[in-house]
């Protein structure tokens, strides 16, 4: 079941004297259940990648197989690909427009031609998935708080029942609470399914915290496609292309120049705690 990107690239506004290449010779496979983080700076091309991966964007070079299928052939069924590819946009909340929460989250899987009872099923577990107490389910979904929203949109898309969920920048907006509380459940759901993650995130530290590879876009290529370890051990690399490691990371750098026998690859903060105290106790 898994994706694959082979030597992907787009051009915006291809043939014009305005072309950007947005994206430039990508060659990735996404494989079944990993946790992915994807991280870049404003403009390195990760917002045009996601969006290529359930067809929104047509790639003006190269191709993308879903299951070892081409997902631009003429005859390919982009609506399944869309109900197995699920995309949740940067402030998804933005797209509520049903009178009440539980009619929101059945528009997915009501388009996808299930029976009613199918529907409400799917709706309630996608619900239920993201934490979301039953007593807001009749409720209008702008009655809500922000991060209540943004469980309502990503429940919207896990009622499609995808295989692979991307989340664009979940917790923008929202205040620190929030935020580890749609991380945690999407961590927990990742745990309970087995479903693939892509998270898009600016937070180096939601990033170490959460997941198992990290790919870094630069200019539209790839940088660094490896574990949260070995990518932020390029600490300075990453710097030099507008991003940053997780704070530990400069701890435990700080900590081995003044001395202290620390393994400098820890990048969160209970990795960080424990070789401290390893160190402590030599």
């Amino acid at each position: 079941m898994s994706l694959i990107l082979n030597h992907v690239n787009y051009i915006y506004g291809e043939d014009t004297e305005l072309a950007v290449h947005a994206l430039k010779d990508i060659n990735l496979v996404i494989p079944d259940g990993q946790f992915i983080g994807l991280i870049g700076h404003t403009g390195s091309g990760k917002s045009t990648l996601v969006q290529h991966l359930n067809g929104l964007i047509r790639p003006t070079g190269g191709a993308i197989y879903y299951n070892g299928e081409d997902i631009h052939d003429k005859d390919y069924d982009k609506k399944k690909l869309r109900s197995k590819v699920g995309l949740v946009f940067q402030y998804p909340e933005h797209q509520l427009f049903e009178i009440d929460v539980f009619k929101d989250v059945c528009f997915g899987p009501k388009n996808l031609g299930l029976s009613q009872k199918e529907t409400e099923l799917r709706a309630y577990a996608a619900l239920k998935q993201v934490g979301l107490a039953d007593e807001y389910f009749y409720q209008s979904p702008f009655d809500l708080s922000g991060g209540q929203k943004r469980r309502v949109a990503i429940a919207g898309v896990l009622a499609m029942k995808p295989d692979i969920l991307i989340l664009d920048e979940p917790t923008a907006g929202l205040d620190p609470k929030g935020r580890d509380e749609i991380l945690d459940q999407i961590a927990k759901l990742k745990e309970e399914t087995g479903i693939t993650v892509i998270l898009v995130s600016h937070s180096m530290e939601d990033v170490a915290k959460y997941v198992e590879r990290i790919i870094v876009m630069s200019r539209g290529s790839v940088l660094y496609d490896d574990t949260p370890r070995e990518v932020f051990g390029h600490y300075k690399e990453l710097e030099q292309v507008g991003l940053a490691a997780p704070q530990v990371t400069y701890i435990m750098q700080a900590l081995a120049k003044k001395g202290m026998p620390v393994d400098t690859s820890a990048t969160t903060i209970k990795e960080a705690e424990q070789e401290i105290l390893r160190a402590l106790a030599l």
